[in-house]
C-alpha cells in the first residue's frame, strides 16, 4: 500500500503545491481522498492512473477541496471508463456531487454510486473498512479511516514441512484456515499458522481544528495526515478559520501512537515549510511536511519501515 500526495496546500495553488488530493493505492485500486481542482492533472503528473480511482472521499465542501471532482469524471468518461465509481462525503454530499455533475451537460459513461456518510459510520469494502468521524472546521467535515482487516497468521513452513505435507493446494487450505489429512493425520491450521495479524491504518483529518476526539479514532495509526495550515506562532488565527497548527498536530500524533505523521494542507504564504516541520518536529519526532508527488510505502505492522521518495 502506497500514499502518494497530488495536493498538500491549502485554500488555494501555490507555485509548488496544488490543492487538496492524496491518493492511496491499494493493489489495483486507488482511494482518493479530497479532489481539489486539478487533481486530474496531478494525476497526469504522477506515476498513478485515475481511472485505477475506485473511491474518491470528500472530507467536506470547500472548494479546495471538491471543485476536481466534475472535470476528473468527465475525463474519466472520455477515456470510456465503465466501472462504478463511488463517492462519499457529509451530509448533502448526494445532492451537491448531482449538481456539480450536471454542470457537464452529458451523462457519465458509468455509474456513480454516491453516498452521505456521518460520523461513526464504518463502509465494509471487502479487504477493508472506511470509517469517519467528526473533524471540527468552519462546515461539517470528516476525518477518514481506512483500516485493513485482520490478516492471516504467520505460516511455519519449517513446521509443516517437518510433517511431511507436500507444497501445493494443502499448504493453501492451511493458509486459509481450514483442517487437512495428510498421511492418517488431521492438521489443523492452528498447528502451522499463527494467531492473526492487524493490517495498516491510515487516518485523514481533513481540515480541522485541534481535535482530542480524534485520539481514539486514530489510535495506533501507522500514518496520520494531519491538517497543519501555520506554524505555532499564527495558532490562534488557524484555529479561528476551523485549522491546527503544525505543533498541533504533532501533539495529537503523539497522544493517538502515530507511527509517521504527515503535514498537509499548507499554508501559500510559506514557500518553505521548514519552521513548520520544525514545530511538529519538537513535538513529534517522525514529522515530515508532505510535498506534492511524495509518495510513502505503509509497512506492514510487523515489517520494515516504508521507504520515503519524491517523484
Amino acid at each position: 500500500m502506497e500514499i502518494v500526495f497530488l495536493g498538500t496546500s491549502g485554500s488555494m495553488p501555490s507555485p509548488h503545491r496544488n490543492v487538496s488530493a492524496i491518493a492511496i493505492k491499494r493493489g489495483g485500486e486507488i482511494i482518493l481522498m479530497d479532489c481539489g481542482e486539478g487533481t486530474q492533472r496531478q494525476f497526469m503528473l504522477s506515476k498513478l492512473s485515475f481511472m485505477q480511482v475506485s473511491r474518491i472521499l470528500i472530507s467536506h465542501f470547500h472548494g479546495d477541496h471538491f471543485l476536481g471532482l466534475p472535470g476528473l469524471v468527465m475525463t474519466m468518461s472520455l477515456n470510456d471508463r465503465t466501472e462504478p465509481l463511488e463517492i462519499y462525503g457529509p451530509t448533502g454530499t448526494v445532492r451537491t456531487v448531482q449538481s456539480l455533475l450536471d454542470i457537464n451537460l452529458f451523462k457519465p459513461t458509468f455509474e456513480t454510486r454516491v453516498r452521505d456518510l456521518e460520523p461513526g459510520d464504518e463502509v465494509d469494502c471487502g479487504e477493508y473498512w472506511l470509517k469517519v468521524t467528526d473533524s471540527p472546521h468552519q462546515v461539517p467535515c470528516l476525518a477518514f479511516a481506512l483500516e485493513e482487516k485482520l490478516r492471516p497468521g504467520r505460516f511455519n513452513l519449517e513446521k509443516v514441512q517437518a510433517l511431511g505435507v507436500p507444497e501445493g493446494p494443502l499448504y493453501r487450505k492451511l493458509q486459509q484456515g481450514h483442517a487437512v489429512d495428510w498421511e492418517g493425520k488431521r492438521i489443523a491450521p492452528e498447528d502451522i499458522v499463527g494467531p492473526p495479524r492487524r493490517g495498516r491504518k491510515i487516518v485523514y483529518t481533513g481540515d480541522t481544528r485541534p481535535n482530542e476526539g480524534l485520539v481514539p479514532f486514530a489510535r495506533n495509526c501507522d500514518v496520520l495526515i494531519h491538517d497543519a495550515t501555520t506554524e505555532s506562532t499564527l495558532e490562534e488565527q488557524a484555529n479561528k478559520y476551523g485549522h491546527s497548527s503544525a505543533r498541533q498536530a504533532a501533539g495529537i500524533a503523539k497522544r493517538t501512537g502515530a507511527a509517521v505523521l504527515f503535514l498537509t494542507h499548507i499554508s501559500p504564504r510559506y514557500g518553505d515549510p521548514e519552521a513548520i516541520e520544525a514545530d511538529a518536529k519538537a513535538v513529534f519526532p517522525n514529522s515530515h511536511v508532505a510535498r506534492d508527488f511524495f509518495e510513502y510505502k505503509v509497512p506492514l505492522p510487523d515489517g520494515e519501515p516504508g521507504p520515503q521518495k519524491e517523484l
